[in-house]
């Protein structure tokens, strides 16, 4: 999953009219790096949808905005606004994963 390297960029795949998925994680999360064990086949799964990562340490700003109080959490965005958030405690597992996805369909 490519990862967010600037603000811009991170404006820029939002503002598309597709589905962008952003998860918003940490390198020292055991939940995050549970969640990447398991989320490339739900990636595939859902090829009309962009997913990317984003550092919720390294873009604090953008975590206050969108109100990313736990991690991983994953934030649907399409045509610039937030449509959709997954909160940590509800992103444990694929299943949570795959539901909280086919609701945008």
């Amino acid at each position: 999953m490519e990862r967010i390297q600037s603000l811009e960029q991170f404006q820029e795949q939002i503002s598309n009219d597709n589905y962008t998925v952003m998860k918003f994680d940490t390198t020292w999360c055991p939940d995050c790096k549970n969640l990447d064990r398991f989320i490339d086949p739900i990636v595939e799964e859902h090829s009309d949808k962009q997913f990317l990562a984003v550092d919720a340490e390294k873009f604090q700003d953008l975590s206050q905005k969108y109100e990313v109080r736990g991690i991983p959490s994953l934030l649907v965005y399409k045509n610039g606004e937030k449509i959709a958030h997954l909160h940590s405690k509800f992103a444990k597992t694929p299943t949570q994963i795959r539901d909280y996805l086919k609701e945008l369909e």
